[in-house]
């Protein structure tokens, strides 16, 4: 659900970029490459504004239900799956590059009109659904066939193959395990299908229910966030504070896509918009391509445990932890920000083994300019008080939020009109407004738009999720996970951990967010718990690593549309992406061992404080230690001290961070004393 990810790299330019750094590579190609959201079909004149209007009357629509309908979930989810799939087929072609201007294949309207009246059909008799229960009727059971397998196809245009895999793997075990009690394939079927399509266990499940009630508000409220140049000015902001000290344009790189992070949904979106800027600055600079592009993936990759959005699994982690949203997003922010402080030490290091220098003051953006355009951040700000405070309703937060978005994006218009275009640095903190349409209009039209198109895929992938759910369910495959795990594991609790990293991962390639969190949560989560770490542990350690997998090789994504911007090696990109995203496969050991880090079974402030320093600290030993280069280069005997220092400091207690802190400590004083 890219929410800054079809913008060109000429509307992203701050004051501080080269004016040649939008032309390194073809942003709409690799979109269209690595994510499948920009595979879109072409649409012109007429046909164009219908779409546009269907759309955003698309999107009017979820705020109204949301916000208003008291219909049981049995109808208002499959009418809201049954728009999806309209939407869906409106917007992406059955193959990638063979999309002719204003065309849509009769095929294809027929799958639409097909699939989608699947859904309605289920919504219109949800009564008589409920009351046959698993008796129902064979054309009940073709109904239910026909619209998974319209909803699988959609799945396969835009959200991509792997998914698809996993839900296929489970799909036929849930057969084979309804075959060993019954022989009947009819009676499997029946069952199957009940349970997938017919209840609130499976495509209508947790998954698809809170990306109704929550999910898409946020993703429209991100597109009018778009629209009011927020993007612009989170780069102008991360020049201003970093990019005059060594290495700038690399610690820019961090800081803005940590930034844009809080708001986006997709790492190869967030990689695309912002790398399209700071990787061409990075390699100016005197950055390697590949660790150009490296840099950007995995600062982008964070944006995806940065509250307060985190991809949307906020709110997926919030109904499944059964936590208040807001403390989701409190206990998400010290891992997140060590996870970000970890990169910006590696990039440091990496600056000044190469004696690389930063963008000249005279060329940053002003502090002035800056401080004028802060309006544009009153929106996230009124949407953290709202839900920090608890007076509203998550779903009537994003509402307000998007009316104040609304608000400022009309301020911002009627500004820029003002200044007549003479501040170049005033239009590059925020003129989307003028990119949309001539008006606010037009503008908000686009935002409902672009919202309603970040709906389609988002919700694709969590009907799907939801199916995967109910085959665990179905089969009780959770419980003999679980068990073979925790044999294999004994009571050496690190080895489950390590288990349950590796099965994240591997499942988590290829996969969006939200849907990668609902596969975690329904698999790997109960492992966790089973060895008894707690509850807020275990979900934040399965959604990390299934995060990571957009960064580790062979399936990084992410890196891939770095390294196609950064005219890299891809797999050197995901290589180095990787070791410089080290705190991503460290931290979540930290909060398993030690919940404090995410402000459970505090003792106390020190005890935070102490986890935070020594984690830090740890850090920056493991990340001198893969640059090889601290106060210059560093050899091999020295490098596997600091390692086993940062190690140290990782391992939850007083003597570890003791032994921790005076090894990394005298590495660094041996350091300083060779040199002098």
């Amino acid at each position: 659900m890219s929410l800054f990810g079809k913008k060109r790299a000429a509307e992203l330019r701050s004051g501080a970029v080269p004016p040649e750094a939008g032309g390194e590579a073809d942003l709409d190609a690799v979109m269209r490459k690595y994510d499948r959201e920009s595979n879109t079909r072409v649409w012109e004149g007429v046909p164009a504004l219908v779409i546009r209007v269907i759309m955003a009357l698309f999107a009017v629509y979820c705020i109204a239900m949301t916000l208003f309908s008291t219909a049981m979930p049995e109808i208002r989810l499959p009418l809201f799956v049954g728009f999806i799939i309209i939407m869906g087929f409106l917007t992406y072609p059955a193959k990638k590059g063979h999309v002719r201007v204003n065309c849509i294949p009769w095929y294809d309207v027929m799958l639409m009109a097909v699939g989608a009246g699947c859904f309605f059909y289920f919504a219109a008799n949800a009564m008589t659904m409920i009351r046959l229960s698993t008796r129902i009727q064979p054309v009940h059971v073709a109904v239910g066939c026909v619209g998974i397998l319209v909803l699988v196809e959609l799945c396969r245009r835009c959200v991509g193959v792997p998914i698809l895999c996993v839900a296929g793997v489970l799909v036929v075990y849930a057969f084979a395990n309804q075959l060993s009690y019954n022989p009947s394939f009819y009676q499997a079927l029946r069952n199957i299908i009940y349970k997938l399509f017919y209840t609130t266990s499976g495509v209508i499940g947790t998954p698809i229910s809170v990306c109704y009630t929550y999910i898409v508000l946020f993703i429209i409220f991100g597109a009018f966030l778009e629209r009011t140049g927020i993007a612009n000015f989170f780069i102008s902001l991360a020049n201003r504070l970093a990019g005059w000290s060594s290495g700038g344009p690399a610690k820019v790189a961090v800081i803005s896509s940590a930034l844009c992070g809080m708001v986006s949904g997709s790492s190869v979106g967030n990689t695309v918009t912002t790398g399209s800027v700071t990787i061409p600055m990075m390699k100016k600079t005197g950055y390697r391509p590949e660790f150009a592009g490296a840099v950007e993936a995995a600062a982008s990759t964070g944006g995806q445990i940065m509250p307060p959005i985190m991809g949307a699994a906020a709110f997926l982690m919030a109904e499944y932890m059964n936590l208040p949203y807001a403390q989701v997003a409190v206990k998400a922010i010290l891992p997140a920000v060590l996870y970000f402080a970890g990169i910006f030490i590696a990039v440091h290091l990496e600056a000044k083994k190469m004696g690389l220098k930063g963008i000249p003051i005279a060329e940053l953006p002003r502090w002035r300019t800056l401080l004028r355009d802060c309006y544009l951040l009153l929106p996230l700000v009124l949407l953290v008080w709202l839900v920090a405070t608890g007076a509203k309703t998550m779903s009537h937060s994003a509402a307000y939020s998007i009316l104040a978005a609304v608000a400022v994006g009309a301020v911002n218009f009627f500004l820029i009109r003002l200044r007549g275009g003479e501040d170049r640095a005033a239009e590059s903190a925020g003129t989307a407004l003028t990119g949309a349409g001539k008006d606010t209009f037009v503008s908000a039209v686009g935002a409902l738009e672009a919202g309603a198109k970040g709906a389609v895929t988002v919700a694709v992938a969590c009907a799907m999720a939801g199916i995967i759910a109910g085959c665990i369910t179905v089969t009780g495959l959770a419980s003999i996970l679980i068990n073979a795990i925790v044999r294999v594991a004994g009571n050496v609790t690190i080895i489950g951990l390590v288990l349950t990293m590796l099965c994240c991962i591997v499942l988590g390639m290829g996969v969006p967010t939200t849907a990668n969190y609902c596969i975690m949560a329904s698999t790997c989560a109960p492992i966790l718990v089973q060895l008894g770490f707690p509850v807020v542990a275990a979900h934040f350690f399965v959604f990390y690593f299934g995060i990571v997998a957009d960064i580790t090789p062979p399936v990084a994504l992410a890196a891939y549309a770095g390294s196609a911007i950064a005219k890299s090696d891809p797999m050197k990109t995901g290589v180095n992406a990787t070791k410089l995203a080290i705190a991503a496969f460290v931290v979540p050991y930290i909060f398993a061992y030690s919940p404090a880090m995410l402000f459970e079974h505090v003792a106390g402030w020190w005890e935070v404080l102490q986890i935070a320093v020594s984690a830090l600290v740890g850090l920056f030993g493991i990340a001198a230690a893969l640059n090889g280069h601290l106060l210059r280069r560093i050899p091999v005997l020295l490098r596997l001290a600091l390692a086993a220092g940062g190690l140290c400091m990782m391992v939850p207690g007083t003597w570890t961070d003791l032994i921790g802190l005076a090894v990394v400590a005298a590495a660094v004083v041996f350091q300083y004393l060779s040199g002098r």
